[in-house]
């Protein structure tokens, strides 16, 4: 099968179905006869050129169940009127009565139209397409040489996009071109599928843009979404979810419904609106769709929702007497003024109005009347006849509204679209005098379509133009349904946005905006709370990512922005504050001279240095002393001059550590015990040589007197010095900065350098202390008055204890409390030195003065002698 050959097969199908037949059958076909009643114009005109309009103006179509065995019953509009669209309608024929009425727009040239009513219906739209590409003629030929012309020129309509798709198809075969007012799906905007559709109101790929950016703008992140359940619908969501998803809005629920489904899928819609969470409701809903779903939920109404509506219905003032919707912004398109039109809609009398069924039927519902006459039997017994004084302008109703003309001025644009273009075919503009047209003209559909393209100009102050695909430039109005003083509510234009503008410049508001239930405060509609500066976004497994849980920050993390996604770490030399929105420098923590710690260390230091100075000044004083003579006064003058040093040393611990503070600190430390203990050694030995010499025939004191007790001193503390200065030379004590220990603070420390070489000065001070602790165990019972041994075996006690006890303290204690830990061991184990070995003494020279005698120091040993 060819193509020609499909094609003729389709056509013929469609004819079929609407009242055309084939009258002769065979190899081919050569004609289809007209069968059936035709659908005749609400409203026509003769003229040179004839221009179709198809609008909406009833609601349902009348279904009849068809059981095949009779011709069907023609297709009729049935259901109430929608008196707006009725205004579409007669702004089209305004439009050509006022170009007909004109010298500059095709002078001499007279327009006709035939305006329908397809009652929303695919069906109907399509018949009336086949009606425009075809007209009433009885046959219509199907051979190859059958005419290219249409019975009409071009088309307005349809408003909705469902019909204007199915009409679109069939017009597009035949090149007629279809400018529709209302139309707003984005599919339509495909030259592919649809190349002989224009339209003069924005496609919905700009408006749910524009809603994206809207409830962007507004902090709305979770919504609702409604649509109709037809191509305008379901495209116009489509667009908007994508646009949504970009924008990181996330949507609780998506339902659709068309007028026409049952009860039952109307009211399950309703309940899923009334149970939701979300507080704002974006509607993607055709006029009549929308009217049914605030019907439904005023039986029981939802709590109090953020209505977002599309241009269909949120300037339809029939929409206004819905409480449901007060506070209802959307987006609207740009309301114009049509100069004439609306004594053009009033100047209707009850005469003129009977000649039109449409107009009749307008004006028996706007005023309760019958304008049948008796004569003819149709007047009903219930209804009034009318008095045929009745005035349009006395009744509110969207018909006699001109307050709001949006989508009345895309039908007036559309047919001087459809004027400039026949104008640019037919007529020769010449520079001072009026266009020469030629009336007799005959036009193919295709002259048109390429015409179409390229008008432009402006009426009423508004442009008009088409770009490539048949679109115009994209403006709206934000429009806010605001409740007045007198109680009624009125659209208000609050904002706008233009789609010509530069990326983020589109959208602009220049007016407050009155929300639900009259609140001046932007309504909050979101899944969860917004994460505050210091947490985090973390999602709610199985949600969208618009349901989250706030978690704090972890350690040394902070978030400084609303909803954060992450924490972010701080810099290693800074800490989070409390509330973790920001990084501050750490504290730097070391054991300073103005803290308390510091302070009662440094006290207890020189307090020792002092005793001990004090104790040498005693010493001094009485230095001939037998007490002092008898405890070998050099060794104690050094000893205690090396005390003196021990608690002084401790200072060099306190401070912000320094390269030479942390060398002299272990250094100073290590030499100056050592000297400490090397004393209390010679001590030790001078008392075993002492007790050694009191035998008979024994000569070991002179083997170790004066010189043999510097000589040890020297020996012993020049080891440790030998080991402090190959530690200085090879791997020294250095200042650091400890980031490890403690995450929230700086400790400012020494390292030790080599750990091996401080091991060996604490080792090689264990090692003495051991060996003058054993001598001085040995020596502690040897019998004398004031036996020094003994309390040199206490003193050595208390300071080994201290320092075994100092090694797993220094390890396991923190930051300056290491400093701290080593500088107590220094002081314990030099009060225990300096304590029990010279406070017994002081006391005796002090308080006792009467046993610092030769004789008491030595009758002890003379008793045991006898």
């Amino acid at each position: 099968m060819s193509i020609s050959q499909a094609l003729s097969l389709i056509l013929l199908v469609a004819l079929w179905g609407v009242g055309l037949t084939p009258v002769e059958s065979g190899t081919n076909l050569v004609t289809c006869r007209l069968q059936g009643s035709t659908k005749f114009p609400a409203f026509s005109k003769d003229g040179d050129f004839v221009i179709g309009g198809i609008f909406s103006i009833h609601y349902y179509m009348h279904t009849v169940q068809h059981n095949y065995t009779r011709v069907p019953e023609p297709l009729k509009c049935t259901g109430s009127m929608d008196t707006r669209e009725l205004r579409f309608a007669r702004a089209m024929e305004f439009a050509i009565k006022e170009i007909n009425n004109r010298s500059d727009i095709l002078p001499n040239v007279t327009l006709g139209y035939e305006i329908h009513d397809s009652c929303a219906a695919v069906p109907v739209a399509v018949k009336v397409a086949f009606q425009f590409a075809n007209g009433l003629t009885p046959h219509v030929s199907m051979s190859a040489s059958c005419p290219k012309t249409a019975n009409i020129v071009a088309i307005v309509g349809e408003s909705g996009s469902t019909p204007s798709i199915g009409m679109s198809r069939i017009l597009g075969l035949f090149g007629i071109p279809q400018v529709s007012h209302f139309a707003t799906c984005a599919c339509l905007s495909d030259k592919t599928q649809h190349p002989a559709f224009f339209r003069t109101i924005p496609s919905d790929h700009y408006q749910a843009a524009a809603l994206a950016r809207l409830i962007k703008h507004f902090g709305w992140t979770w919504i609702g979404a409604v649509r109709s359940d037809s191509d305008y619908g379901n495209n116009g969501m489509a667009s908007f979810l994508t646009a949504a998803q970009k924008e990181g809005i996330c949507v609780e629920y998506s339902v659709a419904f068309y007028r026409t489904n049952s009860r039952s899928k109307l009211e399950r819609v309703a309940d899923v609106i009334r149970s939701s969470t979300a507080r704002v409701v974006v509607a993607f809903l055709a006029s009549g769709d929308m009217r049914i779903l605030l019907e439904e939920l005023t039986r029981r109404p939802p709590p109090p929702l953020q209505w977002i509506g599309s241009e269909s219905w949120v300037t339809d003032p029939d929409m206004l007497r819905f409480e449901l919707c007060a506070g209802a912004i959307g987006f609207g398109i740009e309301r114009s003024v049509i100069p004439g039109l609306r004594h053009f809609l009033l100047d209707l009398s009850p005469a003129q109005a009977s000649k039109s069924a449409v107009l009749t039927e307008l004006w028996e519902s706007a005023f309760g009347c019958s304008l049948h006459t008796a004569e003819a039997g149709q007047i009903s017994g219930a209804v009034a006849p009318c008095k045929g004084n009745e005035k349009l302008d006395a009744v509110q109703i969207p018909y006699t509204d001109t307050t709001q003309l949006r989508v009345t001025n895309m039908a007036y644009k559309a047919a001087y679209a459809i004027a400039h273009a026949i104008h640019g075919l037919v007529c020769k503009d010449r520079s001072n005098s009026v266009s020469k047209c030629n009336k007799s003209t005959v036009l193919e559909p295709d002259q048109i379509l390429q015409q179409l393209k390229k008008v432009n100009f402006s009426v009423n102050g508004n442009h008009v133009s088409f770009d490539s695909n048949g679109d115009p430039v994209a403006t709206y109005e934000l429009v806010n349904w605001q409740a007045m003083q007198d109680g009624s509510v009125q659209f208000v234009t609050v904002g706008h946005y233009d789609a010509s503008q530069p990326n983020g410049q589109e959208f602009s508001i220049s007016k407050s905006i009155t929300w639900m239930k009259g609140q001046t405060q932007v309504p909050v509609s979101v899944c969860s709370e917004s994460c505050a500066p210091g947490t985090r976004k973390a999602a709610q497994k199985g949600k969208p990512v618009c349901c989250y849980d706030c978690i704090p920050c972890g350690e040394g993390e902070i978030s400084n922005e609303t909803d954060s996604v992450d924490c972010v770490s701080c810099p290693v030399d800074y800490w989070p504050n409390a509330q973790r929105n920001i990084c501050l420098p750490k504290p730097v923590e070391f054991l300073s001279w103005d803290e308390v710690l510091g302070i009662v260390l440094a006290v207890c230091s020189i307090a020792g240095a002092c005793i001990a100075v004090a104790v040498a000044t005693v010493f001094y004083k009485h230095r001939m002393s037998p007490i002092v003579r008898a405890n070998n006064s050099e060794l104690s003058f050094l000893l205690l001059f090396s005390l003196t040093l021990c608690f002084l040393c401790s200072l060099t611990f306190i401070g912000r550590p320094s390269e030479w503070s942390c060398m002299l600190r272990h250094t100073a430390f290590g030499i100056t015990f050592v000297l400490c203990i090397s004393c209390v050694l010679g001590k030790t030995i001078v008392v075993l040589m002492a007790f050694r010499a009191t035998l008979p025939g024994s000569n070991v004191m002179k083997w170790f007197g004066p010189l043999q007790q510097r000589m040890t001193v020297v020996s012993f503390t020049f080891v440790q010095i030998i080991i402090c200065i190959l530690w200085l030379a090879l791997s020294p004590p250095f200042p650091i900065t400890n980031f490890s220990h403690y995450k929230e603070r700086i400790i400012l420390e020494c390292d030790l350098g080599s750990v091996g070489a401080f091991c060996a000065v604490l080792g090689y001070i264990g090692l003495l202390a051991v060996l003058c602790f054993t001598l001085a165990f040995l020596a502690r019972k040897l019998p004398d008055n004031f036996n020094e041994a003994k309390f040199i075996t206490f003193s050595m006690l208390i300071f080994c204890a201290v320092w075994i006890t100092f090694i797993p303290a220094y390890v396991s204690s923190p930051g300056k409390f290491t400093v701290a830990v080593e500088i107590f061991a220094i002081l314990a184990s030099s009060f225990g030195l300096i304590t029990c070995i010279f406070f017994p003494k002081c006391f005796i020279i002090v308080f006792r003065p009467e046993q610092n005698t030769k004789k008491h120091v030595m009758g002890k040993v003379e008793l045991k002698a006898l």
